[in-house]
C-alpha cells in the first residue's frame, strides 16, 4: 500500500524491509515490538496492513519516520503509532503522515474509529493529534491520555 501526500510518500513495508528494519534495532523493546508486527503480518497476510511498518519518506527517498496501525479490532477501530527521527521533527511531516494515514484507514471497509496513545509528556504528538481532528477519549492506556477520530 502507497499513500502519496505532497512531501511524502508513504508505504507498508515488505517481509524483508520489516526484517531489515528489525535487524538494525538496538532497543530490545523496539526488537520485540517490529518481531510482534512482523509475527502478525505473516500470520494474517489479509491484513498486512493493519500490522505491518509504514515507511515514511520524503518524496526524494529520505526516510524520515515510520508509522503503524496496531491490529484491527472487532468494533471498528485501529490503533495508529507514528514517531519522525529527531532532525525532521517540527516539519509538520508527523502531522501530513498521520492525517493522510487516518483519512486512508477511516475509508476502509469495515473501519469507523481510529484511536492513539501518547506519553503524558509529549506535547508535541498531542499537537499532532489535536491538528488531525483527534478528540481525548477520557481514558489513560499503557502509554498515557488516548485519543481518537471517528469518520
Amino acid at each position: 500500500m502507497i499513500i502519496e501526500t505532497n512531501r511524502l510518500k508513504i508505504q507498508t513495508a515488505s517481509e524483508s524491509e520489516m526484517r531489515s528494519i528489525i535487524e538494525k534495532q538496538t532497543d530490545p523493546e523496539l526488537i520485540k515490538a517490529y518481531s510482534e508486527m512482523l509475527q502478525e503480518c505473516l500470520a494474517n497476510p489479509e491484513k498486512w496492513n493493519w500490522y505491518a511498518t509504514w515507511m515514511i519518506n520524503k518524496k526524494d527517498g529520505t526516510h524520515i519516520g515510520d508509522l503503524c496501525f496496531k491490529g484491527q479490532g472487532d468494533d471498528g477501530s485501529v490503533e495508529i503509532g507514528y514517531g519522525i527521527v529527531e532532525e525532521y521533527q517540527g516539519q509538520g511531516y508527523a502531522t501530513e503522515a498521520v492525517e493522510s494515514a487516518v483519512a486512508w484507514a477511516l475509508k476502509q471497509s469495515g473501519i469507523s474509529r481510529v484511536e492513539a496513545e501518547t506519553d503524558p509528556e509529549n506535547s508535541k504528538s498531542q499537537r499532532v493529534l489535536e491538528k488531525c481532528k483527534f478528540f481525548p477519549l477520557g481514558i489513560i492506556g499503557e502509554e498515557g491520555p488516548r485519543f481518537y477520530r471517528e469518520n
